[in-house]
């Protein structure tokens, strides 16, 4: 069994309509879930198949970083398929530089956001003081530095660039299966 915390406004989001994604997401994962609401713990235990259930947990902590559960639920869909985090806060000096970090990653009218998730098929959420990434390994590095390169200081175009280089390199090795629906082609 294994506990996750997740922030109190993403539990309704976790349990779903009359308990709907909390079933979905119990029967796809072949996991048990219980959800303290008054603190945001779940516990998270294996019921079925083990290699399944070690993705519930990953699943539990998407969607408590602002993934739409439909997007968390892909973890489930290959076995390469990864979540991960970068926090935006560590590369932030305070409030109001963590707040201009994130205008960054978001870009105007969230344009960056979507080029990192167009070019790089990945599933991208800005939530909180996090950016949280879904797809495969080679996705979850181009967006992951993309990002740190951001929070580095880089001028988006050298950004855009580098995710252009290795949306290329991607196609070129045939690795654009892995696509998220709703990324499309740029």
């Amino acid at each position: 069994m294994q506990h996750v915390k997740i922030p109190q406004d993403r539990i309704g989001v976790l349990i779903g309509e009359g308990g709907e994604t909390m079933r979905e997401i119990e029967a796809e994962a072949e996991v048990r879930l219980d959800i303290d609401s008054e603190n945001g713990s779940v516990a998270v235990d294996a019921v079925g198949d083990p290699v399944r259930g070690l993705k519930g947990p990953e699943i539990v902590r998407a969607i408590g970083r602002g993934f739409p559960p439909e997007d968390a639920l892909r973890l489930l869909e290959d076995d390469m398929m990864l979540f991960d985090v970068v926090d935006i806060d560590a590369a932030s000096r305070n409030k109001n530089d963590m707040k201009r970090q994130k205008g960054r990653l978001i870009g105007e009218s969230g344009r960056t956001r979507e080029l990192m998730e167009e070019l790089s098929g990945a599933s991208v959420v800005i939530y909180g003081s996090t950016l949280g990434i879904i797809g495969a390994p080679e996705q979850v590095d181009a967006v992951r530095t993309a990002a740190e390169m951001l929070l580095d200081g880089a001028p988006h175009g050298a950004v855009y660039s580098f995710l252009e280089e290795r949306h290329n390199e991607m196609k070129h090795q045939g690795l654009e299966y892995h696509r998220f629906p709703g990324s499309e082609e740029a």
